[in-house]
């Protein structure tokens, strides 16, 4: 289902669905980030990118799994927490973000369901924003088999075509959010798909940063654990994290029990997120760390994209988005790592 949804009636449309949770990009200072919406003609869809992705409103960065408490010499009591099935629809998700959801989903589904997940993820409605011009100059998604204009993992795809956008529907989800709107949208003439198609054949162009025979990287990686590539890589890595707390696709987490209180006990299970380049990442109980240093930290982040990922779901677990070069404070560039792997020994 295609339509056409004049900007200025844009708002209106978000207003008929105010039955749902809504986030869209605002922005706060400088920097742009998803928030719930309270006034529809606040979104702003003329944006970059954000800090963080879709991702933290799916798979947040904090979440309570039971809360406890113990009042007697009985045996606690434990009371099972779960997500709010809200109805929540994002909007202006580039597509890199929702092809990063595609790829999380595989993690959390599978052969066991990871339910804490999954309640949100389905009840959350994707409203993508095609990306005329590249949203950061290191945007690479066409090396990793995405696209500007990509529709995986939407239910609406919109292009902005300067006074209108170009609403594509890819899901009964998107058909139910057109239908909520439909005195507002108006059927798609020969020159608005042209104009489309225009728009984002053009954009493919303008994506400057790639990288070549990126298929060459994990069959080369295997050969390469014990290299001293990575010293050499990771020598100026501050161990900060930021690579990967603001990565789309990165998911580890750890699990703790917090105490609220001591008289009476009271406290609550949670998951946070974690990270895999901080040195108690992988620190056991015994005092042993099989990854004792920041190479090994570093080997283990790009392996587990491009090599790890790629045996198990034939998929990068990278997206191309370009956050983890633009924010590093010392400069380490996925690209140029990857290109010195792809040519290693050569």
């Amino acid at each position: 289902m295609d339509k056409i949804l004049s900007k200025k009636a844009f708002s209106q449309w978000v207003k008929m669905l105010q039955s749902f949770r809504i986030y869209a990009p605002l922005r706060d200072d400088d920097i742009w980030t998803y928030e719930v919406v309270k006034l529809p003609e606040h979104i702003d869809l003329d944006f970059l990118t954000t800090a963080l992705s879709p991702k933290k409103i799916i798979f947040p960065q904090k979440e309570v799994f039971l809360e406890f408490r113990k009042t007697n010499e009985d045996a606690p009591e434990i009371k099972e927490v779960l997500p709010e099935e809200d109805p929540t629809i994002i909007f202006g998700v580039r597509p890199c973000d929702a092809k990063a959801l595609t790829l999380t989903d595989k993690v959390f589904g599978g052969d066991f369901d990871d339910i804490y997940y999954w309640k949100r993820r389905n009840h959350t409605i994707l409203v993508g924003l095609a990306c005329n011009t590249p949203p950061s100059p290191n945007c690479f998604c066409l090396s990793v088999d995405g696209s500007p204009h990509s529709t995986d993992g939407l239910d609406i795809l919109m292009t902005d075509l300067g006074d209108r956008y170009y609403v594509e529907s890819l899901s009964k989800k998107g058909d139910e959010l057109l239908n909520l709107g439909k005195s507002l949208f108006t059927q798609p003439k020969s020159t608005d798909k042209k104009d489309k198609d225009k728009i984002q054949a053009e954009s493919r162009k303008k994506i400057k940063r790639q990288i070549k025979d990126l298929k060459k990287v994990p069959p080369k990686l295997m050969g390469m654990w014990g290299s001293p590539f990575w010293d050499e890589e990771a020598m100026s890595c501050l161990r900060c994290g930021i690579c990967t707390y603001m990565c789309p696709t990165c998911h580890c987490f750890d699990i703790n029990d917090e105490i609220l209180s001591r008289a009476p006990l009271k406290g609550r299970r949670v998951r946070t997120w974690d990270n895999c380049q901080f040195p108690d990442f992988t620190m056991h109980s015994s005092g042993h760390n099989p990854r004792p240093d920041k190479s090994s930290r570093l080997r283990q982040r790009i392996m587990h994209k491009f090599q790890y990922f790629v045996e198990c779901y034939q998929d990068y677990q990278c997206t191309g988005c370009g956050r983890c070069i633009s924010k590093c404070p010392v400069g380490i560039d996925i690209i140029e790592v990857l290109e010195k792997v792809r040519d290693y020994g050569s």
